[in-house]
C-alpha cells in the first residue's frame, strides 16, 4: 500500500514538473514561402523551444506527437493528406505545386495522454506563394479550430511592419494574447484587436515565431482519462529577409 501511495505522489510531482515544461514547447513548420510551380517543395516540422534554439530529436516527442496530421490545401482548395518522415531532430515531407496561388500546409494533433488534467491540442500552419496571389491567400483555408495568419510572408522584410491575423473557432480571435518571438529569443506579448490582428515590426533578418494560445474550461474524457482544462496552440513561423 505504502508504494503505491509513494508512485501515485511521484506522478502527480512528475505531472507538475512535465506540463510547463510542455508548454514551453511547440511544435512548428518550416518552409519556404515562396515556391516553383512543378518543383518540389520540402516541409519540415519541429518540436522544441524555438526561444532558446532547442530543438527534441525526433526520437524524444512525448506521447504520440509524432502521429500529428499534415495536410496541403491548394489555391483551388484541393486538400491532400501529406506522409512525413522521421529524421534526427524534424519530420520531414514533401509536395509539387501544380497551381499559381497560395498553398496553404496544416498541421494538427491532439495528444492522447491527459497531462495536469489538460486535454493538449498542438496546431501550426504555413503558407507558398507559387506565382502570384490570385487564389488562395485567406486565413480560412486553414480549418483548424485555432490559428493564425499572414497576407504577405513572402515579403516580409526588416524594418517593414508585418499584420498577424489570429483566428479561433472559424472567427477571429478578439483581445487576445498573441507572442512573437524573434531569431535572437527576444519575446514581445501584444493583443489582438476589434479584427483580431497584432503587428509587429522586425528589427532583424531571420526566422521570426508567432504564438497564440488558448487554454477553455471543459471537462470530459479523453482516451479513459478525465480532463478539466482544453490547452490549444497555434504557430506560425514568418521569415524576415
Amino acid at each position: 500500500m505504502k508504494s503505491n501511495n509513494l508512485k501515485k505522489i511521484a506522478f502527480a510531482v512528475l505531472m507538475l514538473v512535465t506540463t510547463p515544461a510542455l508548454f514551453a514547447h511547440a511544435l512548428w513548420i518550416e518552409t519556404k514561402a515562396r515556391g516553383t510551380k512543378g518543383k518540389t517543395q520540402e516541409i519540415s516540422v519541429y518540436f522544441g523551444e524555438f526561444a532558446d534554439n532547442d530543438i527534441t530529436k525526433s526520437e524524444k516527442w512525448f506521447s504520440d506527437l509524432k502521429d500529428f496530421t499534415l495536410v496541403l490545401v491548394s489555391p483551388s482548395k484541393k486538400e491532400t493528406k501529406l506522409t512525413s518522415k522521421a529524421l534526427e531532430n524534424k519530420y520531414q515531407a514533401f509536395f509539387t505545386p501544380d497551381e499559381d496561388g497560395v498553398y496553404t500546409i496544416v498541421m494538427h494533433h491532439t495528444v492522447k495522454d491527459v497531462y495536469g488534467m489538460m486535454k493538449l491540442d498542438y496546431n501550426s500552419s504555413a503558407t507558398v506563394v507559387i506565382g502570384n496571389k490570385a487564389a488562395g491567400n485567406y486565413a480560412t483555408a486553414n480549418t483548424n479550430v485555432i490559428a493564425l495568419f499572414s497576407e504577405n510572408t513572402d515579403a516580409a522584410k526588416k524594418n517593414v511592419k508585418i499584420n498577424v491575423f489570429a483566428i479561433y473557432e472559424g472567427d477571429v480571435a478578439k483581445k487576445q494574447k498573441v507572442k512573437v518571438i524573434a531569431p535572437n529569443g527576444w519575446e514581445k506579448e501584444l493583443w489582438t484587436n476589434d479584427k483580431g490582428e497584432i503587428s509587429f515590426t522586425p528589427i532583424w533578418s531571420g526566422n521570426y515565431m508567432v504564438e497564440f494560445a488558448h487554454t477553455e474550461k471543459g471537462s470530459g474524457e479523453h482516451n479513459g482519462k478525465k480532463y478539466d482544462e482544453i490547452w490549444k496552440m497555434a504557430t506560425y513561423l514568418i521569415a524576415v529577409k
